[in-house]
């Protein structure tokens, strides 16, 4: 499973940032997120963060973060190099202060410390993931008190994202899960996450947001981010 994405999103890269799938699955999930980012500063959260984002592709999330002067520093974890070599690519030019660093790496054993980050976000890449509960607990292990997870993926509770994700996403992309709306529920709150909200975006191409906190104060993030 995991071979076989890689080797599709390699050979997607040079064309990815053309792809149809940008305007109606890829930017309203990067919309979202940053939806969600700014809500959460509203809430107390901290003015300048650390992300990660796993399944980051060609960085489009990162570029958008990094222009918006939201996030202090982005990383960007892909399973296929190319990908990975695209965003460095891009990065080049919107961050030449290194604030996004891009790497190749498994979903399942991250590369990070324990609480490097304070949001992690993955977007329409989690259904690739053969073992999805043990890409949740590592997610958790890199963040902080007080930190975001959040993931974007295909919504399959309905006849439409039924027909969209069970139907012809797994004919083009082979052995794939879009976990359900319980399901993702589930695996949050097992991994130890609270206060998770989940919200269904679009209508043709239907996207599940599952967001959750990891327990304690966010307000030491906001105080760090303001030294």
């Amino acid at each position: 499973m995991k071979r076989a994405a890689r080797e599709q999103f390699d050979s997607w890269a040079e064309s990815y940032d053309r792809l149809v799938l940008n305007r109606f699955i890829f930017r309203p999930a990067y919309r979202a997120f940053i939806e969600e980012l700014l809500q959460w500063r509203q809430r107390g959260g901290p003015l300048r963060f650390d992300l990660l984002d796993v399944g980051c592709g060609t960085g489009g999330l990162a570029a958008m973060l990094i222009e918006s002067k939201l996030a202090g520093r982005v990383a960007g974890l892909d399973y296929a190099e190319q990908m990975c070599r695209v965003a460095r690519g891009k990065a080049a030019e919107y961050a030449r202060d290194g604030s996004a660093l891009f790497v190749r790496g498994d979903s399942e054993h991250l590369g990070f410390g324990a609480r490097s980050f304070d949001v992690v976000t993955c977007s329409n890449s989690f259904h690739h993931y053969p073992h999805q509960s043990d890409v949740l607990i590592e997610m958790r292990r890199v963040l902080r008190p007080g930190g975001q997870l959040m993931i974007i993926d295909g919504f399959r509770d309905n006849v439409v994202g039924w027909l969209v994700f069970d139907v012809i996403v797994q004919a083009m992309e082979g052995e794939v899960h879009h976990a359900t709306w319980s399901d993702m529920r589930r695996m949050f709150e097992n991994t130890g996450l609270v206060d998770v909200r989940q919200r269904k975006l679009n209508f043709w191409m239907p996207l599940l947001l599952t967001v959750g906190t990891v327990p304690g104060s966010a307000q030491s993030q906001t105080a760090r981010s303001q030294v």
